[in-house]
C-alpha cells in the first residue's frame, strides 16, 4: 500500500461521502473526472492558500478518492475512478451527473 492511500477494500462509503461533502473538493473531482492527472498547483484556485489546499488533498487522499504522487517538486493528483467504481458502482457517475456545471 502507498502511504496514506487506503487499499481499495479499505475505502469506506462514509469517508468518501465526507470527502465529497465540500464544494471545493467536489469541484476538484469534476476536473479530475475528465481523466487527466493534474498538479496541485493546476488545481489550486489562485486566491486559495496552499495550506488550505493541503488539508483538502489530505481529506481526498485519506478517504481513497484520489491518488497523490510526487513528481519533482510537485504533487500530481488523479482520481481513483476504477477503485471507486468497483467499490461503489455508479456513485461517482451519479454525483457528477447532478453536480452543477463549473462557473
Amino acid at each position: 500500500m502507498t502511504p496514506n492511500h487506503p487499499e481499495p477494500e479499505q475505502i469506506l462509503l462514509e469517508n468518501v461521502l465526507f470527502a465529497l461533502g465540500h464544494p471545493l473538493r467536489l469541484a476538484i473531482i469534476r476536473q479530475l473526472a475528465e481523466g487527466n492527472e493534474l498538479s496541485c498547483n493546476a488545481l489550486r484556485p489562485e486566491a486559495m492558500a496552499k495550506s488550505t489546499m493541503t488539508h483538502h488533498w489530505r481529506v481526498l487522499r485519506d478517504s481513497g478518492v484520489i491518488w497523490q504522487r510526487p513528481q519533482g517538486r510537485e504533487n500530481i493528483i488523479s482520481l481513483r475512478r476504477e477503485d471507486l467504481d468497483t467499490r461503489f458502482p455508479g456513485l461517482l457517475e451519479a454525483l457528477l451527473r447532478v453536480m452543477p456545471p463549473p462557473a
